[in-house]
């Protein structure tokens, strides 16, 4: 898919930005996020169906407040500009935007002035709750534009130019407070740039297959590092549906799996999807190089490094391999070209990184237009089975970043049993699929218990779950008390090396997901 098929959001900041752009998926109309300072000649390059303008944190009177080039008004497609993309647009085409006394934040009622374009669903003088964040508030429209809705605070809080067809409002249409806020979107999207609701699993997984059948020629050969997650696998998966058996998934044990996982991953790919999967036991070389070492840095570069060895040692063997897939999601897309800047890295990641430059291979990244939840609806489209797709996160360095402190072949071992009676019990309370990640954590703490007529002296377990949509932010998930109790008490039962269960009540942020 491309824009051309869709909707460019030019991005100045706002905390939301890719809540509208999954709101306008929730659509099926295809959205792609874009930098505002994006030039004219790009956004012309991109030919979108439409344009929506994101709100931002700053006062348009900042120094340094983001712009976009005011020739987009000018190109016949229609624009939505949202909160401080009201404020902007209205500025830029010389209406009147003043600092407001007080900053509104929260919910606020907006009074319905004309039911045209945007507004269409609604009546005239209907009031609807939305969801106000802005300091700077719009106090005159440009030439051209009318007054089409209003709050208290915000007399215009919805202005609109009909025959250009431009609207601008003061509100978040995207978000949950604002729960008309998709009539709204659905109006811009359909009534007002007539796109096509044809953004679908299957219309991805056909665009995508046929474009990677174009990319890779006949006598040509692809690698693909599998990790048993979703993304690889539905990468795996996807690329195979093109390539067949020219593609080679390479999946490495290293030692640091949960219980099981490697075996049932194996047994997964070969036999409902036929993969050619070549499986690489490498847990002796990982742990011999992993010994001694506490620092979780040092255990990811170590991680990383013996990966990219062992992995290209065997992707050598693969006659004429010309590409490598990898599962890269469209948040990190967004997050490279960020109005923001580039994040600072909280830790590194151990993935294949380095191993196209190094081996000299083409990227294949099917996944690269996705988000999480539209991953997982690629998979079930690809005939995928759940207990896959739903399968919780897990990082890249494995149980070497939930085994705190020293990596042993014992610790690994206590630590594989207690996650497995944890996921055990949450699954049979029918948690699992509501929770976005739940594990289990070792900690090199000893402390002092008894079982039986004996003083044990032995180590801490933390029980971690969290709710989330994308792994940005996360909340502890409210787990009943009785199924902590359950878990905790066969965990100090069945585990020997474990006499002392805590919950993790952290949430992102100020805490990470991960200990390490």
């Amino acid at each position: 898919m491309t824009v051309r098929d869709g909707v460019l959001i030019l991005d100045y900041g706002s905390q939301y930005t890719q809540l509208i752009a999954r709101r306008v998926r929730e659509c099926h109309v295809y959205s792609e996020i874009h930098p505002c300072t994006l030039p004219l000649a790009q956004i012309k390059a991109l030919s979108p169906r439409a344009i929506i303008l994101s709100g931002g944190p700053q006062s348009v009177y900042a120094e340094g407040a983001p712009q976009s080039d005011p020739g987009l008004f000018e190109l016949g497609v229609p624009v939505l500009g949202l909160c401080y993309g009201e404020q902007i647009m209205a500025q830029q085409l010389g209406g009147k935007v003043e600092r407001s006394d007080e900053r509104e934040y929260g919910p606020a009622r907006l009074t319905v002035h004309e039911p045209v374009g945007i507004f269409a669903p609604f009546q005239k003088g209907e009031e609807l709750n939305v969801w106000m964040s802005h300091g700077d508030r719009l106090t005159q429209p440009p030439k051209g534009f009318r007054i089409i809705g209003q709050s208290d605070n915000a007399p215009l809080a919805a202005i609109a130019d009909p025959d250009r067809r431009i609207f601008g409002i003061q509100f978040h249409p995207e978000v949950a407070h604002t729960p008309r806020g998709i009539e709204l979107l659905r109006a811009f999207l359909f009534g007002v740039s007539g796109l096509e609701p044809s953004w679908t699993p299957g219309s991805f997984i056909e665009d995508a297959v046929a474009r990677i059948a174009a990319a890779v020629a006949p006598d040509e050969r692809v690698i693909c590092g599998l990790s048993g997650g979703v993304d690889s696998s539905v990468a795996a998966v996807l690329c195979h549906k093109a390539l067949g058996d020219r593609l080679v998934c390479i999946f490495v044990d290293n030692g640091l799996l949960r219980a099981g996982e490697f075996e049932d991953v194996v047994r997964t790919m070969r036999q409902s999807f036929h993969l050619n999967l070549v499986p690489v036991d490498a847990k002796q070389e990982f742990m011999s190089a992993l010994a001694g070492i506490t620092d979780p840095e040092k255990k990811r570069k170590t991680i990383g490094r013996v990966f990219i060895e062992i992995f290209e040692a065997h992707a050598a063997r693969v006659e004429n391999a010309k590409y490598l897939v990898q599962g890269t999601l469209y948040p990190d897309v967004i997050e490279s070209v960020s109005v923001r800047g580039p994040s600072a890295v909280i830790k590194s990641h151990h993935n294949v990184g380095g191993l196209p430059e190094r081996m000299k291979l083409k990227l294949i990244e099917p996944l690269r237009e996705l988000f999480k939840d539209e991953v997982r609806r690629v998979g079930d489209a690809l005939g995928m089975p759940s207990d896959v797709l739903q399968r919780h996160p897990f990082p890249g360095p494995g149980l070497a970043v939930r085994c705190l402190g020293d990596l042993t072949q014992e610790r690994l071992d206590v630590l594989r049993k207690a996650d497995a009676i944890f996921i055990e019990e949450i699954r049979a309370a029918g948690l699992y699929d509501s929770i976005w990640q739940a594990f289990a954590v070792l900690l090199p703490v000893r402390s002092v218990g008894v079982m039986g007529d004996d003083r044990t002296y032995e180590e801490t377990c933390v029980l971690r779950a969290v709710s989330s949509t994308d792994g940005m932010t996360a909340d502890w998930s409210r787990i009943p008390h009785d199924v902590l109790a359950k878990a905790s008490a066969r965990i100090t039962n069945e585990v020997r090396g474990i006499n002392r269960v805590a919950y993790d009540v952290s949430s992102k942020p100020p805490a990470t997901i991960e200990w390490e």
